[in-house]
């Protein structure tokens, strides 16, 4: 993990001013660095914890819940900022440590009872967790847990989960 950790660069003030981001993009650029991220994203998740789909929230999300996806042999659910998905969709609206945004995915993505992994790059103040368990449930999904390479503790977005497993690699 230190491998990993030591990856991850520091890109002051982006995307606004104040904001300490962290830039996951060495760990993509190194195969072997994002297979060992992808391999760590579920520690506690064995191959007998039954999944049914994994939602990958925008943009990195997809990133790594597409391959988890494919290396369990389950659906991938993209979850798309406003208008970027082509089919009915619902909508939940959060907030961000800079604004505010809204998520969406597709009416039919999920089906009543699928158990779903939730897959981001990065846990900061747990608004867009928090968005798309609900879209999960309002579809009737069933969420195992919500899994995130980076958590960022200060920000206490855990705190917005109580109700679900959250798995992260790194903490800053």
């Amino acid at each position: 993990m230190d491998v990993i950790k030591k990856a991850i660069r520091d890109v002051p003030d982006w995307p606004h001013e104040g904001i300490l981001f962290k830039d996951i993009t060495p760990v993509l650029n190194d195969g072997a660095l994002l297979d060992r991220a992808l391999a760590l994203m579920w520690p506690s998740l064995n191959e007998e914890t039954d999944i049914d789909k994994i939602v990958g929230i925008e943009s990195r999300g997809f990133i790594f819940g597409t391959p988890m996806a494919d290396r369990r042999k389950v659906g991938f659910v993209p979850v798309r900022k406003p208008g970027k998905l082509p089919y009915d969709t619902y909508s939940e609206t959060y907030e961000l440590e800079y604004g505010q945004d809204a998520l969406e995915i597709h009416t039919d993505a999920i089906q009543k009872g699928e158990k779903v992994l939730i897959v981001d790059d990065l846990l900061a103040t747990g608004g867009s967790a928090e968005a798309v368990c609900k879209l999960v449930e309002s579809l009737g999904g069933q969420i195992v847990g919500v899994s995130v390479l980076v958590e960022l503790s200060f920000l206490k977005g855990r705190e917005k989960l109580p109700d679900y497993r959250v798995e992260s690699v790194i903490q800053f």
